[in-house]
């Protein structure tokens, strides 16, 4: 008799486990067929792009969007890249991607080098007004960029930088500042005070501390702030339109003259060639080093 009820336990075990397992293999799908299909529908905005800007525009006029080519061209890239016209001056995307990197590095790298000596400095130092004075900083981040236009023009005359690429950069580098100062500051008042202790007894100064101790420590958020600072450059339209000029714009606002440019008949491959070639560098940079970015945010999230 007991055997038999021993029997039909280990039974209904197996069965409670068999049941378990079937609840978590269909869970698991149902969340993966979940992501799947957001990616799917996040994702055709891109896929039709770039299906459309290797497509002759005959196939354009004839297919679906989302169809995938059925002879690949790379004619629109070719002469959006080097031959089109942007306004009255013909030559392509290039110039002015180039003139993207020239901004876009060292804005990224001042404004991140600042914020983490300020971030430094509010997390570990205390003087009087401290409080205040990154209260004005973080209120900088709320500031809409439209307000800035006014009085950075005219700071810009001053300083005769008004349309170059070194004005810009200063643009960029004022403004980035503020979000990369929360940032550091933040993840720097999660590390144990009795680190900065020590090493003050050890006879570690103010640089000391900052280059040997803390940085070496703080890539995660090394890695958002540049992240956050190289999209932010890169995408902007409204600065580069306002504080450049002629050659030395940005490849966004190149970008935008070339879609509104009227010559006739609307070259839909070219658009969508000139805005992958504009979009490349954030996609690859997203790509490459986006869940370092999802890490430093969380690791500044403990306490500040």
């Amino acid at each position: 008799m007991s055997l038999r009820l021993d029997a039909e336990s280990a039974a209904m075990l197996a069965s409670g486990a068999d049941v378990r397992r079937i609840s978590r293999i269909l869970g698991r799908v149902f969340i993966y067929g979940c992501l799947i299909l957001l990616a799917a529908v996040f994702l055709a905005p891109l896929t039709s792009m770039l299906f459309t800007s290797l497509k002759s525009m005959d196939e354009i006029r004839t297919g679906n969007i989302l169809s995938f080519p059925r002879a690949i061209t790379f004619e629109a890239w070719e002469h959006v890249w080097g031959s089109a016209c942007i306004g009255v001056t013909c030559g392509g995307l290039k110039g002015y991607f180039g003139n993207s990197f020239l901004i876009v590095i060292p804005a990224t790298l001042l404004s991140v080098g600042f914020g983490a000596l300020n971030g430094y400095i509010f997390a570990n130092w205390r003087f009087r007004g401290d409080n205040i004075l990154f209260g004005l900083i973080l209120f900088g981040c709320f500031i809409p960029l439209q307000i800035v236009l006014i009085p950075m023009a005219g700071l810009l005359g001053q300083l005769r930088l008004a349309g170059t690429i070194p004005g810009l950069v200063l643009v960029h580098v004022v403004y980035g500042i503020c979000f990369t100062t929360m940032f550091f500051r933040n993840y720097f008042v999660t590390v144990p005070a009795e680190i900065f202790k020590a090493a003050r007894i050890d006879g570690a100064g103010f640089w000391a501390v900052f280059f040997r101790i803390l940085l070496p420590i703080s890539w995660p958020i090394v890695m958002v702030s540049i992240i956050w600072q190289f999209t932010g450059v890169w995408n902007d339209f409204l600065f580069g339109v306002s504080f450049a000029a002629g050659s030395g714009q940005p490849v966004t606002v190149a970008l935008n003259n070339l879609v509104n440019t009227s010559t006739g008949t609307k070259a839909y491959n070219e658009d969508m060639a000139a805005a992958m070639i504009a979009a490349l560098p954030t996609i690859i940079i997203y790509v490459a080093a986006g869940r370092y970015f999802l890490r430093g945010l969380m690791a500044g999230a403990v306490k500040g």
